[in-house]
């Protein structure tokens, strides 16, 4: 199952977070270049989104959301 493209872009922005932007960036450029690297090393690893929220859990999390259907 895919997620939406919006939860992916969520997880990429922390992962980018906790992996390279977690300290103090002295200017503008050195975060250019900081980015350019992690994005780069990032799409050559392909890394995927390991989707574990399925739609069958959330209908059971979420049940209040999902209203039962009568047919």
């Amino acid at each position: 199952m895919l997620g939406s493209w919006l939860n992916i872009a969520e997880i990429e922005l922390s992962v980018m977070a906790k992996q390279c932007t977690n300290r103090r960036i002295p200017d503008i450029e050195f975060l250019t270049q900081e980015l350019v690297s992690w994005s780069k090393q990032r799409n050559t690893d392909e890394i995927g989104v390991n989707w574990r929220f399925r739609t069958k859990d959330a209908r059971i999390k979420l049940k209040r959301l999902y209203p039962i259907k009568l047919t």
